[in-house]
Order: structure tokens, then sequence, then C-alpha cells
């Protein structure tokens, strides 16, 4: 499979590395964290005014079309610098799932203010002991005009300012993926911090009205979109992944060489040598896996067991690195006046967002062994 990008795609992940190491040295990152949101707007605008936020959203809708693939660069370049933006839950989960599956009317409604950095949709993918939207436990009830929607949702990024989240709600006949109106009656957002320190919301819903407007599919439509939603989060994260330990790996390659132990660097001590070098295949092998994934995802071909394997993958070598980095630094890598301890945060929210290692190669498993006996006959 050929992962060469077209030098359209090269130009916009080499303008989003340029934008995102504006915005991301350490004085800045320490005046966001003190935000309660911990997300920055004047990113968030320069990245739209630079087209990045509409990289998979049609021309037509105000973005650039260069689609899916295209998007995890961005994503991967996120990871990199650790840049308190929503790209995730924001372009892919919500905007990705609505460009594929909402009406005419819902995408223009949305996507053009998705961007140019004016509107906010975010997604609820998650629930307590439930990270599958395709399985969810809220429930909806139908009535006139539209639903009625029960049930809690957790982990939404940027719920208190979003215009809509995207989530999915059990009705008696499948599931349904609506809009929900974050401030509608019946909704109550509580505050949750995660791993990152930053602040995401448990959305909370007592029998709230959604109108026919804002439900974007049910039936096995909304099945269909919320697997493919699935499957480009675990993507996305993977991305992520690929940037933030590549980052990791370089910031521990740069302080061993320059950390003199016995009068010469450490890097030159075998037992540290190796642990870089390990930490640079996995690297590779999270990379390779991940631009394998995204782009069955982008050509719209088969891409459940590439995602899983990708996402698999990607747990591994968050916490792989992370150890590996923390370990070559001793106990600089926790002083949070040095950039570390940010990424090793981040690597432990993404391995375990979405899916552990142990659960989707649970999961792989019994694909691999279902296939097999069924062809055993």
């Amino acid at each position: 499979m050929n992962f060469t990008i077209s030098e359209e795609q090269q130009s916009a992940q080499q303008l989003a590395q340029q934008i995102l190491s504006d915005f991301t040295d350490v004085d800045k990152l320490k005046v966001i964290e003190q935000q309660q949101e911990n997300f920055d707007t004047g990113l968030w605008q320069a990245l739209a005014k630079a087209g990045l936020l509409g990289l998979d959203i049609a021309e037509d809708q105000g973005g650039i079309g260069l689609g899916f693939y295209s998007l995890t660069t961005l994503c991967e370049e996120v990871g990199r610098t650790v840049a308190p933006v929503p790209v995730v839950p924001v372009l892919v989960s919500a905007a990705g799932t609505l460009r594929r599956f909402a009406s005419n009317t819902q995408q223009d409604q949305w996507l053009p203010g998705i961007a140019s950095g004016t509107t906010l949709i975010s997604a609820a993918l998650e629930e307590y002991n439930n990270d599958d939207p395709t399985t969810p436990s809220c429930s909806a009830q139908k009535m006139e005009g539209g639903y009625s929607i029960s049930g809690t949702k957790i982990c939404v990024s940027q719920a208190p300012s979003a215009a809509r989240i995207l989530l999915s709600a059990q009705t008696d006949e499948g599931i349904l993926v609506a809009l929900v109106d974050p401030r509608a009656a019946g909704v109550t957002l509580n505050a949750q911090t995660v791993t990152t320190g930053e602040t995401r919301h448990e959305l909370v819903m007592a029998k709230v009205q959604v109108p026919a407007e804002d439900i974007v599919a049910t039936g096995s439509e909304a099945l269909a979109a919320m697997d493919w939603a699935h499957l480009a989060t675990r993507t996305a994260l993977a991305a992520m992944a690929v940037g933030l330990c590549d980052k990791m790996m370089r910031i521990t390659g740069q302080y061993t060489s320059e950390r003199e132990q016995f009068g010469r660097p450490i890097a030159t001590f075998q037992a540290v040598s190796h642990r870089v070098a390990d930490c640079y295949i996995d690297v590779e092998c999270l990379r390779l896996v991940t631009q394998q994934a995204a782009s069955l995802m982008n050509e719209g071909h088969p891409a459940r067991d590439a995602v899983q394997i990708a996402k698999i993958w990607c747990g591994n070598v968050t916490h792989r690195v992370s150890q590996a980095s923390q370990h070559c630094h001793g106990g600089t890598g926790v002083d949070r006046d040095y950039p570390l301890f940010r990424y090793c945060q981040w690597a432990r929210q993404i391995e375990l967002t979405s899916g552990s290692s142990a659960q989707l190669t649970g999961e792989l498993g019994q694909t691999i062994c279902a296939e097999y006996l069924s062809k055993a006959g």
C-alpha cells in the first residue's frame, strides 16, 4: 500500500507544524492550562484561517476537501505539540460523521461553521463501562416532532461551548444518532477532570427533547454512522500517538546526548542507547499501522481489523515510550517546567481512550477465531 502523500497534503502538514509550533511553547501552554476548558481559541482560529479545520470538509461547505487521511496528519502534529485544541472530537468524531451521514440540510447548517472556526460541534461517544457508540445505554423515545432522550455520556470535550453534541441512543427500532443542544431543558453538565488535567464533562440527559431536524440518522444508517465514528476516532487517536511518541523519543534523545555522567553523555551508555533505539522501532511500527488504517478509512475500504491493530499498537507504544522516556530522564521527566510530563499525561489518556490494548487484543482474537470456525465449517 502506498502511503506517499500529495504535495498539497504535504504543504498542509507543514503549515500545521508551523502554526502549532508557534502557539505551543511552554509558557503559552501554562497559561492555557489555567483556563477551565484548556482550549486555545487563538490557535483554533489560526488553524481555521489557514483552512486546516476544513481538511475533511468539502469545498462547497467551506473546507478544502483533502480527505480523512490528511486530517490524521493534522492529528499527528497536534500530538507532537500537545496542542490544547479538540481536533479529534470536533473534526473527526463529529464533523467527519456529519459529512458522511447527515442530510444535505444538516451539512449546510453545521459544516461551514466548523470549517471557519465559528461553530463547535462536539461528540459524546463514551458511557460508563462502554466506549462503543453502536451499543449505547442511553434511551430515546419517539414523540411528536422528534425524540426524547435520557441517559448519561462521559468525557465530553467542549460541552458548555458546543452548539450541539453528536451522540447515539437506543430506541425500540435500533439506535439513532442525534445532535443534542447542551443548553436544552433536561441537560445537566458536570465537570470531570481527566488524566491530562483538562476539564471535560459528564452529560446527563433527562427526557431531553430533540427536534426532528436534529436527528442525523436512524436504524441501519445510524449504526453505520456510529461504527464509522468509532473507527475514525480510534484511528485519529493512534495518529495523535504517532506525533506524541515521536516527540517524546526526540526529547529523550536530545536530553541523553547532553546529560553527562562519568565524564561522557549518557547516550553513549549501551543500556540507554538500547532503550531509545527500542522507542524508535516502536514509533515507526505505530506509524506504519496507523497509516494503513487511515488509508483504508480514507478510501472507504473495510478497515475494522486494521484500526484495531493500530489502536492496540497505540496503547502499547504510548505506554512503552512514555516509560522509557521517564526512565532515561530520571527525576527531570516529572518537572512541570520541563515539557516531558505533558506528553506522558497525554500518552496515558490516549492509551486508555476508546479501548485499551488488552480489550482490543481480545476482540481481535475473537474475530479471528470466529472467521476460522466459519471457514472450517
